[in-house]
């Protein structure tokens, strides 16, 4: 990227409910950085009602208003030509995410977004990682509570596992890792109906999806176990964030000879953990049929979410335990509400890595949070208050 950019950093979604979080923050953080920023929609009205709350902060950097639809492709490639780095909150990415991501990776812009869509994913990954590669952008998908602290906590723990070991014994080695979430919060409208529409697509994902790599790259099939080091039961967790783990391995080669992770739902309470998989699995079925998807994409407006005090109440923990040669790390990377608080600082930082920072990881296309930032991102995460611990 070596065209100079008008701005360091956009925020596309700044007028809704998690994109308004994000842009509170970059708010707070351009007090320290001193960086160039804008927000970007394409209602300039309610942009600038952000952009009113935003002023109040002191010392604030005030972005400027830029509008811009993502059904105008035009206006999505004068955007993307016009940062470093893209924040995007507009989802659900299935149906409004592509414009952006292209116009970013064909621009040679840094992106990072929300998504926890598999198929989104694995179709970006397939129409613009080779365009991305070209130009030098890094695309990065599920950059807040899915996926970034499953990913940079194995980071952590794979690369504690290679200090402890040495470099060239690790390079040889079998690496198998388990990571456990806890956690208690609440969603907000938009990220209901990105939920919904995922498991409404899902059959017709699943039909088409790629096949899966032969490579040194595996999955840990575990269904149900109990997890000592955590003191949790754990089951199977099918999301998309053991997708990223093992594909930051992939792209980053350095994750040991054969690299292996599972993904889990913990809990101290086994009942519990069955009659949450239980409730998850009701609503899977009925987002299968018309009538089914309508109703429960009622049960939540876009633009609804969680006040802050019942954010305050909000919490998680990121349990990891990697063993290799006879080695076993056990650590834990641990925040407050996952879904809204913490997801707008990860995104917020992820985004001011991508744009600001200089030591990251030689790698383009469209990639993850470990194999994009690397250990980079860590000091950035632990400034906005989440928690890594080596247990």
């Amino acid at each position: 990227m070596t065209t100079p950019r008008r701005f360091d950093l956009v925020l596309f979604g700044a007028t809704g409910f998690t994109g308004g979080l994000v842009a509170d923050y970059l708010a707070r953080m351009s007090v320290q950085e001193k960086f160039s920023w804008a927000l970007a929609g394409r209602n300039p009205g309610k942009l600038e009602a952000v952009k009113q709350r935003i002023a109040k902060v002191s010392g604030v950097i005030v972005p400027e208003i830029i509008s811009a639809d993502v059904d105008d492709a035009t206006a999505m490639a004068d955007l993307a030509a016009s940062t470093t780095a893209l924040i995007t909150t507009v989802g659900p990415y299935w149906l409004y995410g592509e414009p952006l991501l292209k116009a970013a990776a064909e621009a040679g812009t840094h992106y990072v977004d929300l998504t926890g869509e598999p198929q989104f994913v694995h179709l970006m990954r397939g129409k613009y990682d080779a365009v991305a590669r070209k130009t030098g952008a890094r695309i990065v998908n599920s950059g807040g509570f899915e996926s970034i602290p499953p990913d940079i906590a194995v980071l952590r723990a794979v690369n504690l596992l290679r200090e402890r070991l040495g470099d060239s014994v690790f390079r040889q080695t079998d690496v198998v890792v388990m990571g456990g979430v806890e956690g208690g919060g609440q969603i907000s409208g938009g990220t209901w109906h990105s939920a919904v529409e995922a498991m409404a697509s899902a059959r017709q994902w699943l039909g088409n999806r790629p096949r899966p790599l032969r490579d040194n790259v595996r999955a840990v099939k575990t269904p149900f176990l109990y997890e000592k080091n955590w003191q949790c039961w754990a089951m199977n967790m099918p999301t998309i964030d053991p997708e990223v783990v093992r594909h930051s391995a992939r792209v980053r080669g350095d994750y040991g000879r054969t690299f292996a992770y599972g993904h889990f739902m913990a809990m101290k309470n086994p009942l519990l953990l069955a009659g949450l998989a239980a409730g998850i699995g009701g609503i899977f079925a009925l987002a299968q049929f018309g009538p089914g998807k309508n109703w429960l994409l009622r049960q939540k407006l876009p633009g609804d979410g969680p006040d802050e005090a019942e954010r305050e109440k909000g919490w998680f923990r990121m349990n990891v335990t990697a063993q290799a040669a006879g080695e076993t790390v056990v650590c834990r990377l641990s925040g407050g509400d996952p879904g809204y608080g913490d997801t707008a600082k990860m995104l917020a930082e992820a985004g001011l890595c991508l744009a600001l920072d200089k030591n990251l990881p030689e790698a383009a296309g469209v990639i993850t949070p470990a194999s994009a930032m690397g250990e980079a991102l860590v000091p950035r995460l632990e400034r906005a208050g989440l928690h890594f611990e080596v247990r």
